[in-house]
């Protein structure tokens, strides 16, 4: 069986820059409360005019740039989103025509482990066709919080990563192990409560209903903690690995307490674990993606690199994957 290789990597963040004193201020809040509480600096915030494709086109066009294969190589693009266009039609499609590619193309719809999800499915789609995928994600969630909750705004930021994910000559490369996962009794913790099938938006719906609610921080941070660390020694011990061995542990940015102890509960080293959630915040699915790309531009990243993957959200849904780096970046 083939292996694959990760052949490009991108992202982009908008340009606007929030710093914890702006909204410490505007919640009256002391100084210092938030990066206490998150390991957050700063995040970014998408211009009025941005929409989630205007994050994913550019993300996606540096990725393919940089894994200069021609377009007609491409056979799937998937688009990891809570924040799309439009609820119907998908983004994915518009993402897709403006970056000049004719291959399938649909959102996946995963919270902050959508990226994960995406990842693994494109995966076994290069080694099943031949053909490369690209994955991408890319989410707007200042407008998804109340600007008035000090849990949710001080979290949540804008952003977009993407992967080009190709064929590889080098058979032991590539998707070592995954472990997708779910815990569906969390289901109401993290929560936007209108817009959907369940409670449709109507005249009349109170303000702010659109927004995201987290009911419960301390049982989502143990939820995520416990589904991200048995997921992770779940795909270590499939591929027969020691956490010693992973080069690099690349979790989602959820916060850096959340970071922080599921790295020692792993006993990965902290110099071996990617972070920019001090800078960037909790983009959802687009925190991995955009430390990947961060990561190589640094040249952080090696031939032959172990990386974990670890991703929990709402849902709940999370996982873990290893995947082994062939030369490419």
């Amino acid at each position: 069986m083939r292996g694959t290789r990760i052949a490009g990597l991108g992202h982009y963040v908008p340009q606007r820059v929030v710093t914890n004193a702006e909204i410490e201020a505007r919640l009256d809040l002391e100084d210092g409360w938030i990066v206490r509480r998150t390991g957050i600096l700063e995040r970014r915030w998408a211009a009025p005019e941005e929409a989630v494709s205007d994050l994913a086109v550019p993300a996606a066009a540096m990725a393919l740039s940089r894994a200069a294969l021609v377009p007609s190589s491409i056979g799937l693009v998937l688009l990891a989103t809570s924040t799309p266009d439009h609820l119907l039609p998908p983004t994915a499609p518009l993402v897709a025509h403006r970056l000049g590619l004719a291959c399938g193309a649909v959102d996946l719809t995963g919270a902050c482990a959508g990226f994960l999800y995406a990842f693994v499915l494109a995966e076994g789609f290069v080694r099943t066709t031949g053909r490369a995928a690209l994955v991408i994600a890319a989410n707007i969630l200042s407008r998804r919080i109340d600007p008035n909750d000090r849990v949710t705004a001080a979290l949540f930021a804008d952003a977009a990563g993407a992967v080009v994910i190709a064929p590889s000559d080098v058979a032991d490369a590539g998707l070592l192990a995954s472990a997708l996962g779910s815990d569906g009794a969390g289901y109401e913790l993290i929560q936007i409560p209108t817009g959907g099938s369940r409670r449709p938006m109507a005249d009349g719906t109170p303000a702010r209903e659109d927004r995201m609610v987290m009911r419960d921080g301390r049982a989502v941070f143990t939820k995520a903690v416990d589904l991200m660390v048995s997921s992770c020694r779940q795909v270590l011990a499939t591929a027969g690995l020691a956490a010693g061995e992973v080069t690099r542990f690349v979790p989602h940015q959820a916060n850096a307490r959340i970071v922080a102890a599921v790295r020692e509960n792993l006993a990965i080293a902290p110099e071996r674990t990617l972070s920019t959630v001090a800078e960037f915040g909790n983009s959802s699915a687009a925190t991995i993606p955009l430390s990947l790309s961060r990561a190589s531009l640094a040249h952080d990243l090696r031939d032959g690199d172990i990386l974990l993957l670890a991703a929990a959200g709402a849902g709940l849904t999370g996982g873990a994957a290893v995947y082994r780096l062939a030369a490419s970046l």
